[in-house]
């Protein structure tokens, strides 16, 4: 698998998924069931976990694939591997608040190295090319022809007048407590990875996460903030976030623009 066969096919299969979620999305009703973490998961999770499985196992068969919706894949492990959320953010759906993403990454030996965040709701879509360098496309968003692609790069942050995002679903003392360790402009909510691609835009300077995700839930927005030029580090000792850890469980986190003067946790 080369990088030039991937990313036409994350692309494609992001934007099939949001076609889906959006057709549930905008049903009158859905059906919700809760899992055994006591999480929420729809049949707008389990449809866009379908197609997206189907066609990567199509196009890449010989590489191991996780995915959230599949516990059977949580136990396998592999130095190369496709990771999904078919949809991160299923309360923001639920709630239908919009903020909620597809995601798609490939981790190469502990690190995302590309990925695509597609935001149906939102009409935005982000995702690192063959080169490694993220862009967000713009325009129709048309499966089988590329739109308008505009390079994204992080911002070269004030550490006077910082721009912090921060959980919507999640937001706790905690972190509201770290985030009063900074100067603060301006401090917004987002749901889902989308926190990471505003960081990745310049949207934010910031993105400091106190609370429980997995690897599914942050691959592809990694890939996407480190092709804009971005960081993400563990909370505790601002050493690298690195991917494949045992039962793909994460640590707290921050993501942030280079030029931020990270705090002690």
């Amino acid at each position: 698998m080369t990088y030039d066969a991937l990313i036409p096919v994350i692309r494609r299969l992001a934007l099939e998924a949001g076609d889906k979620i959006m057709e549930i999305y905008e049903a009158d009703d859905f059906d919700v069931k809760v899992k055994s973490d006591a999480s929420p998961v729809t049949e707008a999770d389990e449809a866009a976990d379908a197609l997206i499985s189907a066609g990567l196992r199509t196009a890449f068969p010989d590489i191991l694939l996780v995915t959230e919706e599949q516990a059977a894949s949580h136990s396998e492990k592999g130095d190369t591997f496709l990771i999904v959320d078919p949809l991160d953010g299923t309360k923001e759906f639920i709630n239908r608040r919009g903020d909620f993403t597809v995601n798609i990454a490939l981790v190469e030996n502990g690190v995302p190295t590309r990925g695509v965040v597609y935001a149906p709701a939102r009409g935005r879509m982000f995702y690192t090319l063959a080169d490694g360098q993220s862009v967000e496309e713009t325009g129709a968003l048309n499966k089988e022809q590329t739109g308008e692609l505009t390079p994204i790069s992080v911002s070269n942050p004030d550490n006077t007048a910082l721009l912090v995002v921060a959980s919507k679903s999640h937001r706790d003392q905690a972190t509201d407590d770290y985030i009063n360790k900074y100067q603060v402009q301006d401090s917004k909510s987002a749901g889902s990875s989308l926190k990471f691609c505003l960081v990745a835009t310049g949207e934010a300077d910031i993105y400091p996460r106190v609370g429980r995700t997995m690897e599914w839930d942050t691959a592809a927005g990694h890939a996407v903030l480190a092709g804009a030029g971005g960081d993400v580090v563990r909370f505790d000792d601002h050493s690298p976030l690195t991917y494949g850890k045992d039962g793909y469980a994460n640590p707290f986190f921050i993501a942030y623009a280079p030029g931020v003067e990270l705090k002690e946790a």
